[in-house]
């Protein structure tokens, strides 16, 4: 089972709708066209078109899946004392003084770009449970984080 938030949800509904009315039209349309130039056993144009087709079809099952087992999640049943998957931190990074903030979400909704982080990443399984002025400590890749907790809303 995979919880995410609706907005994750609807985006991978949006997504896999493009995918297969759009993306994979045009495959079978390039297929097509390629089959049409002669013989298959040295036509680039075919075999591109193909290894395309199986790339496609394995991304449209692999987010099938994922829809068919995602929980979307009631954000009013959610409480904003402790970190949780849907919550916003504003934290401290007491080694460098900077002032950092993610909101954690599904894996599938991870975009560090926008902020947010996998709920299976390290600094988010550090924050779990905490409340606003715990301490935690992060093993990460560059070294040990320790962050205090500043706010946690929803």
């Amino acid at each position: 089972m995979e919880y995410m938030s609706q907005e994750g949800y609807d985006k991978l509904v949006a997504e896999l709708r493009q995918m297969e009315s759009v993306e994979l039209p045009q495959v079978r349309e390039a297929i097509a066209e390629a089959r049409d130039k002669g013989d298959l056993s040295e036509n680039f144009e075919y075999h591109a078109a193909k290894r395309e087709q199986s790339r496609l079809l394995g991304r449209i099952r692999f987010k099938q899946r994922v829809l068919e087992h995602a929980r979307v999640i009631d954000i009013s049943r959610l409480g904003s004392d402790t970190v949780g998957l849907l919550t916003k931190v504003e934290m401290t990074n007491l080694t460098k003084n900077d002032i950092m903030a993610y909101t954690i979400v599904s894996p599938h909704e991870a975009n560090m770009r926008e902020g947010k982080i996998s709920v299976k990443s390290p600094i988010a399984q550090a924050l779990l449970g905490k409340k606003v002025g715990d301490v935690v400590s992060v093993s990460v890749p560059a070294g040990i984080l320790k962050l205090r907790i500043d706010s946690i809303q929803l």
